[in-house]
């Protein structure tokens, strides 16, 4: 895949043009910007290699993920686009969302029997988009941050803008928590954990840091350690999670 650089304005700057997609009075901005949310990436990271084409388009597309040094970019750069769409304001947002739409363009995937596939098919994009939404719907609530019921709910609906962005329409992505859980009960039996998703699901228990970054290395597990941990059952991953065993 191409290297892609994302930037935003800082939301503390006066200069900028608008709030972008969501704005300071949002659940978004809220949740987003708890520390603990690294957690969160990670546990969305499980839950897309449960999908079998996700992960095997992911894997063959880049090989390099399950390296240390391009791994940890790639990790980081994906922070980098979920901050500018997040905090960034509406053209910078909008602009990220046009370059990663179009990398998933020319990308495709092959299944085991040969079959060709888009990685950017609407089920494979609300697949990754439900599973960024549920993790920090969920890590939110296990970690005890003041959210209601209604500050949740809210928070999914408000993420139809991030699924837009990337190119899924609207009124596929859930817009409660309840459309959240049932999302995962009607998917879960295309779900499974072969060894696409073994091998990702090493490189994430374990995520590639760059040798020489002891205190990075020692941080990370944890962090992963808390990831993987099931959740209670209910809306996000937690039936997901239990696919394929």
């Amino acid at each position: 895949m191409p290297f892609v650089r994302y930037a935003f304005t800082s939301p503390d700057d006066p200069a900028r043009d608008d709030d972008g997609l969501f704005g300071p009075g949002s659940v978004t901005w809220r949740i987003m910007s708890s520390p603990i949310m690294w957690v969160a990436a990670l546990r969305a990271l499980y839950l897309q290699a449960l999908h079998p084409r996700v992960i095997r388009g992911t894997l063959q597309n880049a090989p390099g993920i399950t390296q240390p040094v391009d791994g940890w970019v790639r990790l980081r750069r994906t922070r980098k686009f979920i901050e500018t769409r997040t905090f960034g304001t509406t053209a910078e947002a909008e602009d990220a969302g046009r370059r990663v739409r179009r990398i998933h363009e020319a990308l495709t995937g092959t299944d085991p029997d040969g079959t060709r596939y888009r990685v950017d098919e609407p089920e494979l994009l609300l697949w990754v988009h439900c599973g960024e939404v549920a993790s920090c719907a969920d890590v939110a609530r296990r970690g005890r941050l003041p959210f209601s019921a209604a500050d949740l709910d809210a928070f999914v609906a408000e993420q139809r803008a991030s699924a837009e962005l990337i190119g899924i329409d609207r009124g596929l992505a859930p817009a409660s928590m309840a459309e959240l859980d049932a999302y995962y009960e009607e998917i879960r039996p295309r779900l499974y954990a072969g060894e696409d998703a073994r091998q990702a699901l090493r490189v994430i228990i374990r995520p590639p840091v760059p040798d020489g970054n002891h205190v990075l290395k020692l941080g990370m597990r944890p962090v992963a350690a808390l990831a993987s941990r099931p959740c209670r059952a209910g809306p996000g991953g937690c039936t997901a999670g239990r696919a394929g065993r």
